[in-house]
């Protein structure tokens, strides 16, 4: 996984660049700040501007190392200086869905004997959904986690960000929480890790609050099961289509 300039700069949100390769459709940027997807989380919704007009981007494909961004309007060739933008209620939407997956992801973690994700899906709806490794769970004891994860998000706790060697990370209990696939290395061998002062420290390599409480309160939507060892878990923000006002 590459140091993306969204990790390195999280609000930064437009960015002067450069097309340095260019499909129809399609374009390779010098350095963009949107977050191309990956770990359950989508690409950040966005524009780019340059001399032939704006156009949308509508996803990423990855290719011979290079990430492409895909265009709304797939005649459009892009060369030159670009504007790249990154919508930023989009942006905010889902930092504040991942960050509260990884409370939600904790509290399952210690009530649970160490369940183990087993999947992750964030929408632009505003809700999430993660599955879990819990052979027995009685649903009204998942279902009250809804209030400490909003007691998480009321205390405030600081958000940050710190990276490890590659064998560390894999031979610390507890940081890497997928059952079957984990956050892949930077080129120079370190896992990006989330920490929630206090909670939760996790590898992951997406997009998250600064601190908890620039998160809406959330509710527990669903419970079901998905198996004799899988229980899914949906949650929405207050406020959003998932959870209306």
């Amino acid at each position: 996984m590459a140091r993306y300039f969204c990790h390195l700069h999280p609000d930064t949100l437009t960015l002067q660049t450069e097309a340095v390769d260019a499909r129809p459709g399609r374009v390779l940027l010098a350095e963009s700040p949107l977050y191309p997807g990956g770990g359950g989380q989508p690409t950040d919704q966005g524009v780019l501007r340059w001399s032939g007009g704006e156009v949308a981007v509508t996803g990423t494909e990855s290719s011979g190392g290079r990430t492409w961004h895909v265009l709304a309007d797939p005649a459009v060739e892009i060369r030159g200086p670009v504007e790249a933008a990154v919508d930023p209620a989009f942006r905010q939407l889902m930092r504040e869905l991942h960050t509260d997956t990884h409370i939600l992801n904790a509290l399952i973690y210690q009530a649970f004997d160490g369940a183990l994700v087993t999947g992750v899906q964030i929408s632009g709806d505003g809700s999430a959904r993660m599955d879990f490794d819990i052979a027995e769970a009685d649903k009204d004891k998942l279902k009250a986690l809804e209030a400490p994860i909003n007691a998480v998000i009321q205390e405030g706790r600081a958000v940050t960000i710190e990276y490890v060697p590659q064998a560390e990370a894999e031979g610390t209990h507890g940081l890497i929480r997928s059952k079957s696939v984990a956050p892949p290395p930077t080129e120079d061998g370190l896992v990006r890790i989330v920490d929630i002062a206090g909670l939760d420290r996790q590898a992951c390599g997406g997009t998250h609050l600064g601190n908890t409480a620039n998160s809406r309160p959330l509710r527990i939507l669903k419970i079901d099961n998905k198996g004799r060892h899988n229980r899914r878990i949906r949650i929405g923000l207050v406020g959003t289509p998932a959870v209306p006002k």
